[in-house]
């Protein structure tokens, strides 16, 4: 415990640096959760896509999802979410899965789509990457 309040004290702005960071962090899994509701892992992705059927949204660019996206996804870029809602169905209950490429632009989309009535749809922790970083399968179809 010395050694470490000798550290602390030889290293202030190191030691300051790693505190606001670690604050950053935590304000930034604290906001999250309290603006966008649960976001699931993939492995809770793919649980839910095993027990509840979701329809799963992907919000990327058209130009992205042909170079790779989750199977049975539907492309509904972003910019074009609310043009596009009859593609959902009219089932507004459905849980719905909405990924992007690293899981920003999905939270955007998750709360136009929880303003527009569809209560149960979660945002994908990590989108496509966080999918690929668990080695989970993407199709080209």
């Amino acid at each position: 415990m010395q050694q470490f309040i000798e550290f602390i004290g030889n290293n202030v702005p190191l030691f300051a640096a790693f505190l606001v960071v670690l604050g950053l962090l935590v304000a930034n899994e604290v906001h999250g959760n309290l603006s966008g509701g649960k976001r699931l892992t993939a492995m809770e992705a793919v649980r839910m896509i095993n027990d509840r059927e979701p329809l799963i949204i992907d919000v990327r660019p058209a130009s992205d999802f042909k170079k790779g996206h989750l199977l049975n996804a539907v492309n509904l870029p972003l910019a074009k979410l609310e043009d596009r809602l009859s593609e959902l169905g009219k089932d507004r209950s459905r849980p719905l899965i909405v990924y992007c490429a690293m899981g920003v632009s999905s939270r955007e989309a998750v709360a136009k789509l929880r303003k527009l009535g569809f209560s149960e749809a979660y945002p994908m922790r990590g989108g496509l990457n966080g999918w690929l970083q668990s080695n989970l399968p993407i199709t080209l179809k």
